[in-house]
């Protein structure tokens, strides 16, 4: 055992050892003075020679006391066990200290475990620091050749590897399942450095033309499916039709990619072989390891010299190419709302802290005369303001323990409200970085909170207090410190509810958006055809007829239709168009548009307005004219003033294809929710299905399945799936339907991150607003309080009531007036960091600080107006007999 841990062992055992000292140093007198006593002296001489020579009694005991233990430890304790005392003492007051700050300390820990796990921690990757993407902007896809390219020239990675989205359809005894996977490069998994739970990897025979399928599956699928057998290595699975053997299951928790297929339960090998050389076809998300001692800034101007290379070699194939950190993809877009709402907390955190110190000024005040009984026997005020602060420390400590209580319900809470596309939001936990963070966060409050109680009441003048028991000076600071300290929970609460104000007009603004359709009593869900007889391409378009006849037949189905890509889904594609007549641009930039596929009748089942000219029909198919269906904002922005509907177009073709098919424009529709619900309404060109070669004849699983909309009586979509589903078994079990989803539930995960960050910041402004209104009545009570003398005069002298009541709303509304003043400058700064997540408003928007000043107000005069009640009641009589 150590001397440091002997000596804190001590502390603990001090009245045993100080009694085995007594014990000790009476044993050594006895013996000096029966020493002394034989030499022949008297019991007095010897008794006084035996003191004389061991010194003195205390000196000893505080000698070895300071070598048994430390001053500073002992010290400590012993503050510790009277600030104990001291709180066993005003239970009832220092439980709502406990409570306030505890639930203040558990919002903090709750947002900053959501920080930690999503922004801070890193990704479940090896070195995961030197991942990057290498994609068009950062974020669009890339086309194989150019993938190549960069694979075999780039100098500043370590290793590069490719994705491409794939949507397969699993085959099973009782229907197909439809999962979602990745085709992947052979450097892809091995960039990621980790290690399988089972198996190994593909080798390179599977990505070179020999045996690609071979198989990597999540962890998940792998116990849902061969229930966590370790045979199932070697065994088969029916993809898309095709057998794929099961090489390899991944740990528990691996999430590959995660800012894009982020659901992801198959892995299969992309073969090099025969993939398509045109530079324009973009379907690869590329990943890479930064070399040893690479910057990203070098890797970025590493990779912008090889595409300019590449785009003098091929024109409008190679721009705007960027590396961007694979955590900064993952994690961008969320960072600075995590951070808005961190700041909320902290925010609640600090007018907590602020109503915590005005209870601690009042009961300071109580203790004047005790402080100064202390003052006069001889303690130091550093004694003094030592024993509070240790105090305030007992008190933060205890609300620690009931925040992280909070924070681990506050937790579960917030998962379940996350929105399905914040990232890691699965990893959000209560881990030991959190736990010191919590630790740290209650140790600054207790000070924070501690020091200005702890400093008024070191201050007294000990004769003042023990003559009188009331120092008017030292009211009068403690009056000013409580005023000053209203005046900014004030301040920081308009803060807070000018940014709850924001996102409820923000969120009124994305609600009042017009999607062009009615989502209302319409039912979606996706059939793939992929793997089943019907993917045939004789086969394929007669299904889908037979099945929309078979749907439209079912009960309370008012209409169905077909489309590519379901809207508010994520997923768009864009194609270039030429349009007829017109000569390109000079600098060779290319008319996009979002491509649209969809059966007869979509927009009656969307309930989308046909603005101008027709809908497609059964008749629009392979043999007949090429026609299409633009939206109302690509036909504003190239015909304006004309007519579009007869118009021709190219579109995905360009004008010196050998035989290029020209469409004729044969409807005008209005512009329709798209990818996002907050990205604007995009130029879109409809193709009838009929006429899509590619969705009506291709073998590849982007182009297999459509996603349906059924539009039934409102209420009966959800009892309406079972027949969907024996209506589609009956016709091909092989056939898999997947992404089930009314449309209103489709809208409303649109619309959950904004909706998520109001709720989480209107929480953060009410508990703000009613610490705020405590604050304020606390502060207000007790000046009439310690006026009680001056308001019976004053009554006594002739005052009224109401003379008494507007004397005290009067001075409380000077200081809410300087709070106020104060948030609203401190609104207009901090507000600007929501830009980014705000539509429709403004930061500085002064209908919505003005609204927020409005309500700060009415909760001011409402927290004030009750002691200020009150003290009209004052008897004049009992006043001045009680003083």
């Amino acid at each position: 055992m150590t001397a440091r841990l002997r000596r804190l062992l001590a502390l603990f055992r001090r009245t045993r050892l100080d009694r085995e000292l007594d014990a000790a140093i009476v044993a050594h007198l006895e013996l000096a003075e029966h020493d002394a006593r034989a030499r022949g002296l008297s019991v007095e001489e010897a008794r006084r020679e035996a003191r004389q020579a061991f010194g003195g009694v205390d000196a000893v005991r505080e000698a070895h006391r300071d070598a048994r233990s430390t001053r500073a430890l002992e010290t400590l304790w012993r503050d510790v066990r009277y600030g104990l005392r001291g709180i066993r003492r005003t239970p009832l007051v220092c439980s709502i200290i406990v409570l306030v700050l505890g639930v203040a300390i558990g919002a903090n820990t709750t947002m900053l475990s959501a920080v930690e796990a999503i922004l801070v921690r890193p990704l479940g990757y090896g070195d995961a620091d030197r991942l990057v993407i290498v994609m068009h902007d950062g974020r669009a896809p890339v086309s194989y050749a150019n993938f190549d390219d960069w694979r075999r020239e780039a100098r500043s990675f370590q290793g590069m590897g490719a994705a491409e989205y794939w949507r397969v359809n699993i085959g099973l005894e009782e229907g197909a399942e439809r999962v979602l996977g990745l085709r992947v490069t052979q450097d892809l998994l091995p960039l990621l450095d980790v290690a399988p739970a089972l198996g190994r990897l593909p080798g390179a025979d599977a990505f070179t033309g020999g045996d690609d399928k071979q198989v990597v599956i999540s962890h998940g699928l792998w116990r849902r499916r061969f229930g966590g057998r370790a045979s199932a290595l070697g065994e088969t699975l029916r993809l898309d039709g095709e057998l794929y053997t099961v090489v390899a299951v991944m740990p528990p928790g691996f999430v590959f990619a995660p800012f894009w297929a982020a659901e992801s339960q198959l892995w299969a090998p992309l073969p090099h072989a025969g993939r398509p050389t045109s530079r324009t076809h973009n379907s690869l998300r590329v990943f890479a390891r930064l070399a040893p001692g690479t910057s990203l800034a070098q890797a970025q101007a590493d990779v912008t010299a090889l595409t300019t290379r590449l785009e003098s070699a091929f024109p409008h194939t190679n721009r705007n190419v960027r590396v961007v950190s694979l955590k900064e993809r993952v994690v961008g877009e969320t960072r600075m709302p995590l951070l808005v709402m961190l700041g909320g907390v902290g925010i609640v955190l600090i007018i907590a802290c602020a109503n915590v110190a005005h209870i601690l000024l009042a009961r300071a005040a109580t203790r004047r005369r005790e402080v100064a009984v202390r003052l006069a026997l001889g303690a130091t005020r550093t004694q003094i303001v030592r024993q509070f602060l240790v105090e305030s420390l007992l008190l933060a400590g205890a609300a620690a323990v009931v925040g992280v209580a909070l924070a681990i319900v506050g937790i579960d809470a917030l998962v379940a409200l996350a929105p399905p596309d914040l990232p890691r939001a699965a990893d959000i936990r209560l881990d030991l970085p959190v736990l010191l963070g919590t630790v740290a966060m209650a140790l600054t409050a207790g000070l924070g909170f501690g020091l200005a109680p702890a400093l008024q009441a070191a201050r007294p003048v000990p004769g003042e207090h023990l003559a009188a028991g009331r120092g008017a000076s030292a009211d009068r600071r403690q009056a000013a410190t409580r005023e000053l300290l209203m005046a900014s929970e004030v301040a920081l609460s308009l803060v807070l509810v000018a940014g709850a104000g924001l996102m409820v007009r923000s969120l009124a603004s994305l609600q009042a958006d017009d999607p062009a359709f009615d989502p209302g009593g319409v039912l979606s869900f996706s059939v793939s055809v992929l793997g089943s007889r019907q993917a045939d391409a004789d086969r394929r378009a007669p299904f889908y007829e037979a099945l929309v006849e078979g749907l439209a037949a079912l009960p309370g189905v008012t209409a169905v239709s077909a489309i590519n890509h379901r809207p508010l889904d994520g997923d768009l594609w864009t194609r270039g168009m030429t349009i007829e007549g017109r000569t390109a641009p000079a600098d060779g930039a290319v008319i996009g548009a979002i491509y649209r596929v969809s059966l007869p009748g979509y927009f009656t089942a969307m309930r989308i307005p046909i603005q101008r000219g027709r809908d497609f029909t059964w008749t629009d198919r392979t043999g007949t004219p090429g026609v299409a269906i633009i939206s109302d904002d690509l036909a504003r922005a190239h015909w304006p003033g004309e007519e579009a509907v007869g118009k021709r177009i190219l579109f995905g073709q360009a004008a010196s294809d050998p035989e290029p098919r020209w469409l004729t424009i044969v409807g005008v529709v209005a512009d329709a929710a798209g990818r996002t619900w907050e990205d604007g309404r995009g130029s879109e060109v409809y193709l009838p299905f009929l006429q899509s070669a590619e969705y009506a004849t291709s073998p590849t699983a982007p182009f297999s399945y459509l996603s349906f909309m059924v539009r039934t009586e409102p209420g009966r979509e959800g009892a309406l799936m079972p027949a969907v589903r024996r209506l589609v078994a009956g016709m091909d079990r092989d056939v898999a339907v997947s992404d089930v989803a009314t449309m209103e539930e489709v809208v409303s995960r649109a619309l959950a991150r904004p909706r998520f960050q109001l709720t989480l910041l209107a929480v953060c402004a009410a508990v703000a607003l009613l610490l705020a209104a405590a604050g304020i009545y606390g502060v207000v009570s007790y000046a009439v309080t310690r006026r009680t003398r001056e308001i019976g005069l004053r009554m006594a002298l002739g005052a009224q009531r109401g003379d008494v009541r507007t004397m005290v709303l009067r001075q409380s509304a000077r200081h809410v007036g300087l709070g106020v003043g104060a948030g609203l400058i401190g609104a207009m700064l901090l507000t600007r960091l929501m830009t980014g997540l705000l539509h429709g408003v403004t930061p500085g928007d002064p209908l919505t600080l003005g609204m927020s000043t409005l309500v700060l107000s009415a909760v001011a005069l409402l927290a004030s107006s009750v002691p200020a009640w009150r003290a009209s009641r004052t008897a004049p009589v009992v006043a001045l007999r009680d003083e």
